[in-house]
């Protein structure tokens, strides 16, 4: 059993190196299909879990990169439907867009600058039309290549990106919601963080806190205060420091390295009758400060 696990672990491993270079494109992606850069994240996992548990089954493997992108694909469309009930139905929607006949090709795609600004619209897009957009317009795809990541027509992607491009340039600018936020506690955590009081720390987590190493490991319970010890000798090493803020309107701890002004990466938090019971860490998956703006809160 213990061979079994060692041979399955290093396979993992060499698979995450195989694709870590497409790995932040595909972030990118996931994190436009779902308007937040750690759903985005989540969708990437499932993704890489879903291609790794295939290849197994594969006698070849096929062109990597498209093939994560069609899988990518899939999975942001199966958490808009789990998630986003508000939009058309999905199916009806490549439907329509694949019958239709005739519509006018548009003579100037927007200039980068365009697009960035366009992005906080995505969420006021049917899923569609907002795939269309993120492949062809954002990760600079060809038509066909998007046609095929989507499994739809070339007509149908032109069409949705026509009618992406007009409700992009009809729309004001966005607004996001970010809910009830509890700055304050994550503020207290910040603290204690850049103290290095890691007793403090342990002393907030719930009984049953569950703590996520993002992409690499969870501990749950007793365990989830081993996670403090790794961070006693890393955060000396680094100089690591904590702010609390906004990440892309998500309340989130930023972890800055010395001497930056920019995130290296984020922590989130779900706090529970004042007590943590939820770390999600994103130390191995850095691109998401990358994507994501934050704001101090």
């Amino acid at each position: 059993m213990t061979d079994l696990l060692a041979t399955m672990t290093e396979a993992r491993q060499r698979f995450m190196d195989l694709v870590a270079e497409v790995r932040p494109e595909l972030h990118r992606y996931c994190t436009r299909m779902t308007g937040s850069v750690f759903d985005g994240e989540d969708v990437v996992q499932e993704t890489l879990a879903k291609a790794f548990y295939a290849l197994a089954e594969m006698e070849s493997p096929p062109p990597l990169r498209p093939w994560l992108f069609r899988i990518a694909h899939n999975t942001a469309m199966d958490f808009l439907r789990r998630f986003e009930r508000r939009f058309v139905d999905v199916a009806h929607d490549v439907e329509v867009a694949a019958d239709m006949k005739g519509v006018p090709r548009s003579e100037h795609d927007p200039d980068g600058a365009q697009v960035e600004r366009a992005l906080e619209l995505f969420l006021a897009l049917p899923p569609l039309q907002r795939s269309a957009f993120a492949l062809k317009d954002v990760l600079g795809f060809s038509l066909e290549e998007t046609a095929k990541t989507m499994d739809v027509t070339v007509p149908a992607v032109k069409a949705a990106l026509v009618r992406a491009r007009a409700n992009v340039a009809a729309s004001g600018s966005g607004s996001v919601h970010t809910g009830a936020l509890d700055l304050e506690r994550l503020r207290q955590y910040a603290d204690l963080f850049n103290a290095r009081d890691w007793d403090g720390l342990v002393a907030l987590l719930g009984e049953e806190a569950r703590v996520e190493l993002v992409s690499r490991w969870q501990r749950r319970g007793s365990g989830a205060a081993s996670y403090y010890s790794r961070y006693a000798e890393v955060a000396a090493a680094e100089d690591l420091r904590a702010e609390a803020g906004l990440a892309d309107g998500v309340p989130s701890i930023a972890v800055y390295r010395r001497g930056s002004t920019r995130p290296a990466y984020f922590i989130r938090l779900k706090w529970e009758q004042g007590r943590v019971m939820q770390i999600r860490d994103f130390y191995f998956v850095p691109y998401i400060a990358e994507e994501a703006g934050f704001t101090t809160g």
